[in-house]
């Protein structure tokens, strides 16, 4: 009786743990997304990607000291092992110390001239295997310039086989009592020069400063718009266009907030100044002279107005001492419908002596250099007729 009720009860008991294992992975999966629910997040894509941090999902960075700019080997150090890339200026405070570093392993380093004259030992430079370091400490505004590196990358013994990379950026170092670069030098004497521009070195510590240009007498502000005058934050104001109406004594003033200052004086002197060295010719009233005879040797420049052309002569009685007979001349000429000055130089040699034969050379100069030319003079011996004449 037992075994027959066994036999009846075994399936409806092996129905039952059929359906109780098909229920467990359906109650899990409804647990799971009951609580992804709860997070507020999608349950779509669930079990296709695993949850992760959104931080991880971006790019991971490079390491800090290689986060320079594209071709950049110089980067500053901000803090103990932290460093980042110099862009074309750079600004510190006045006390602060200056930390670059220059990636190569043959590097050499330029900065303001102020700084190689130091005897303070604030400047320290440092060289590595792969890098160089650069530190200044306790920076003053007179420390305001450019400073670069350039370095190699060795791979055997030479190290300049291959090319030099570079890096550079201008130091700002800002103080709230210096707004232009401390100069020693009261006044500065300029040249405007023609067709030349010339810099007043009126250079300021903070970038955000104004500067604007003055005369001293009579007190006036010159207009600085850009094209004729411009001032440069590396530089300096820059006088592209000079004009005589500019000579005289002019200075910058700078403004920041409540702070107002006066650069260094500046004299301005006009200068006619040529566009290029002058181009002599050189002519010999003849090829060749008997001794005794005389003859002159003309040095001829054709140029610009009011430029002074200097001579200078060469010539193969020097050997003996014999001195120059000199004479210069200058005046106007019309040539191809355009007015020049005519400079000459005329060498005279009186009573030839074999000496004299050889070569004579003429340097003309001024302001922008000097071009030689020469030609050469022959001396035969005198004719009888020649003797003759030189005994009468």
């Amino acid at each position: 009786m037992d075994y027959k009720l066994l036999l009846i009860l075994l399936p409806s008991l092996l129905l039952l743990v059929e359906c109780d294992v098909k229920q467990k992975p359906e109650k899990t999966t409804n647990k799971k997304a009951t609580k992804q629910a709860a997070l507020g997040m999608s349950t779509k894509s669930t079990t296709k990607k695993p949850k992760l941090d959104p931080i991880k999902r971006q790019p991971k960075a490079k390491p800090s000291h290689q986060g320079q700019t594209a071709g950049s080997i110089l980067s500053q150090v901000v803090q103990s092992g932290r460093f980042q890339p110099v862009s074309d200026t750079l600004t510190i405070k006045a006390a602060q110390t200056l930390d670059l570093r220059c990636k190569g392993t043959s590097v050499r380093w330029n900065y303001p001239h102020y700084l190689q004259e130091d005897d303070e030992g604030r400047l320290k430079i440092k060289h590595f295997g792969r890098y160089s370091q650069l530190i200044l400490v306790n920076a003053s505004a007179a420390d305001t310039g450019e400073f670069s590196c350039g370095g190699y990358q060795c791979t055997g013994h030479d190290c300049h086989d291959g090319e030099e990379k570079t890096g550079k950026t201008f130091v700002f170092v800002t103080d709230p009592q210096e707004l232009f670069v401390p100069t020693e030098d009261y006044y500065v004497v300029v040249q405007l020069r023609t067709r030349q521009p010339a810099l007043l070195p009126c250079q300021v510590t903070n970038p955000l400063a104004k500067v604007t240009l003055h005369r001293e007498f009579p007190p006036e502000e010159i207009p600085v718009d850009g094209v004729k005058i411009a001032y440069d934050l590396k530089k300096g104001m820059v006088i592209y266009q000079s004009q005589p109406s500019l000579a005289g004594s002019l200075f910058c003033i700078a403004e920041l907030g409540n702070l107002r200052q006066m650069s260094t004086k500046y004299m301005l002197i006009y200068v006619h100044y040529p566009s290029a060295p002058p181009k002599p010719t050189i002519e010999a009233s003849v090829r060749s002279a008997r001794a005794g005879e005389n003859f002159v040797v003309t040095c001829t420049v054709l140029g610009e107005l009011e430029i002074n052309v200097e001579f200078n002569w060469e010539y193969p009685g020097q050997q003996i001492g014999r001195p120059p007979y000199v004479r210069e001349h200058t005046s106007q000429t019309r040539r191809g419908g355009q007015l020049l000055q005519e400079s000459l130089s005329t060498l005279s040699i009186d009573e030839a002596r074999a000496v004299d034969d050889g070569i004579y050379t003429c340097t003309a100069q001024n302001l922008q250099g000097s071009t030689s030319v020469t030609t050469s003079v022959t001396i035969l011996p005198a004719t009888s007729t020649t003797r003759g004449r030189n005994q009468g």
